[in-house]
C-alpha cells in the first residue's frame, strides 16, 4: 500500500490516518471489556487504513493481539517488526503452515483436513503449532459443526497436543447477528459456545483465550467478552451499525479522512449532460468541479448521482455516474480554484461526510466504504508519536 509520512506536496487524492485517533479509539474499546484483552484486527490492509502503521498504534496503546485473516497478512506483520500475539484464520489447503509456526502465529483450525496439515508442518519445522480451534455456532461460514464434527476434532487436537506437536491456544467463534440488537440468534450462539467450549475443556484442552466478540459484541454486549475480544471496524473509530450508536456515542473517532484537489472548474450551460450516459443534465448555467477519484480508486459506482463531497464548506453531491478515474459535482455557480480541496469522507468535525454517510447513499456498510479505497490513493499518516 502506497504510504507517506507527511505531506511534501498537493497531492491528487489523499487518505490521511489519524494514529492519534486509533490509539484513542483502542483505548476507549479497552474500558469497554475491561475484563478482556483486546485483538485488534488489522486484516485487509487494516480495513484500508495500512496494516503495519495501524497495528503499531493499537499495540502501542495496549491490544496484546493482532489478528489478520490470511496467513500472508499475518507473515506480513512479523516481516515488519510486529511483536507478541499474532492470529490468522483463513486458510486453503497447502497454505503456509510451516511459516505461520516458525514465525510463531496463532493459526485457527476448523476442520480435519487443516489439522493434518498443520500437524504436518508442525513435524517438518521441529516444534510445536500454535492453534486455535473455531467452533461454527451459528454463523454458518468457517468453523466445526457442534457434535460428532466437535468432538474428533477435538480428540485428534488433543492427541497432537501430547506427541507435542501443537499447544492449543485458543477457542474461538463468530456472531452472525451481533450488530442486529436483540436478534435471537446472538442468545443462541452464545448458548453453543459456552457448551462447545465446556465440551473441549472436559476433554482437556486448557486454552489460553476463549473468544467470539466482535466489534458489535464488544460495545454491546459484555457477557460475550470472555478472555479476549477482536475489534475491527470499531478500532478505525466506525460503528459497526447505526443501529447500535454512532462513533461519538461510544467514544470513538473515525480515523481516515479522504480528500482529492479538484482538477478543474469551469462553467457550463444549462441542459448540459455530465459524465456517462447523461444521467445528470444541468438544470441551468453552472459550475462544475472536477473530482480525480473514480470507482478506480475505490469510489463505489453505485454511489453515482448520490455520493456527498464538502468543498468549501457546502455539501455538493456528484452529478451523474462516478467514472473509472473521476467523478463531477455541481458547485452552483461557485468558483472555488483548481486545487481546492473535496473532501469526500472523514470525522465529521468540520461539517464534511462521513462514511456512513457514502454508505447510505451506496446503499452499503461503512466497512466497505474505507475498506475498498485503493492503493493509488496514498495513506498520509498524522499523529504518528505517542500522546501523553
Amino acid at each position: 500500500m502506497s504510504e507517506r509520512t507527511a505531506p511534501t506536496a498537493p497531492l491528487r487524492a489523499r487518505a490521511e490516518i489519524d494514529l492519534a485517533a486509533l490509539r484513542a479509539n483502542v483505548r476507549a474499546l479497552r474500558a469497554h471489556a475491561p475484563g478482556a484483552a483486546v485483538m485488534a484486527v488489522v486484516k485487509s490492509e487494516a480495513y484500508g487504513h495500512g496494516a503495519v502503521p495501524c497495528a503499531r498504534a493499537a499495540v502501542a496503546a495496549g491490544a496484546s493481539w493482532l489478528g489478520t485473516a490470511t496467513p500472508e497478512e499475518a507473515l506480513a506483520l512479523r516481516a515488519a517488526g510486529l511483536p507478541g500475539r499474532i492470529m490468522c484464520w483463513l486458510w486453503t489447503p497447502g497454505g503456509p503452515w510451516r511459516e505461520a509456526i516458525e514465525a510463531e502465529l496463532d493459526v485457527s483450525v476448523s476442520g480435519m483436513w487443516a489439522l493434518d496439515e498443520v500437524v504436518e508442518a508442525a513435524r517438518g519445522a521441529d516444534r510445536p503449532a500454535r492453534v486455535q480451534l473455531k467452533a461454527d455456532t451459528g454463523l454458518g461460514r468457517n468453523g466445526c459443526q457442534p457434535g460428532d464434527d466437535w468432538a474428533a476434532l477435538v480428540g485428534a487436537a488433543l492427541r497432537a497436543e501430547a506427541e507435542g506437536l501443537l499447544r492449543v491456544t485458543g477457542l474461538w467463534s463468530h456472531f452472525a447477528c451481533a450488530d442486529e440488537p436483540g436478534h435471537p440468534s446472538i442468545a443462541a450462539q452464545l448458548g453453543v459456545f459456552r457448551e462447545m467450549v465446556a465440551y473441549a475443556e472436559r476433554q482437556g484442552v486448557r486454552p489460553e483465550v476463549r473468544h467470539i466478540a466482535n466489534s458489535p459484541a464488544t460495545l454491546t454486549l459484555p457477557g460475550s467478552h470472555f478472555d479476549l475480544v477482536r475489534t475491527g471496524i470499531a478500532t478505525y473509530g466506525i460503528s459497526p451499525s447505526p443501529e447500535l450508536g454512532t462513533p461519538a456515542d461510544f467514544g470513538l473517532r473515525p480515523v481516515m479522512t479522504l480528500s482529492a484537489s479538484l482538477a478543474l472548474v469551469k462553467h457550463v450551460p444549462g441542459g448540459h449532460g455530465v459524465s456517462y450516459g447523461h444521467r445528470y443534465v444541468t438544470p441551468g448555467a453552472t459550475t462544475l468541479g472536477l473530482v480525480p477519484l473514480g470507482y478506480a480508486d475505490g469510489i463505489p459506482r453505485h454511489a453515482s448521482s448520490a455520493g456527498p463531497v464538502l468543498v468549501e464548506g457546502k455539501w455538493r453531491t456528484i452529478a451523474g455516474r462516478v467514472a473509472m478515474d473521476q467523478f463531477v459535482v455541481d458547485l452552483g455557480g461557485d468558483e472555488p480554484a483548481a486545487g481546492a480541496e473535496a473532501v469526500l469522507f472523514g470525522p465529521g468535525d468540520r461539517g464534511e461526510p462521513t462514511a456512513e454517510d457514502w454508505a447510505q447513499a451506496a446503499g452499503t456498510i461503512a466497512y466497505e466504504i474505507v475498506t475498498r479505497i485503493g492503493t493509488r490513493v496514498p495513506r498520509v499518516y498524522v499523529n504518528e508519536e505517542q500522546d501523553g
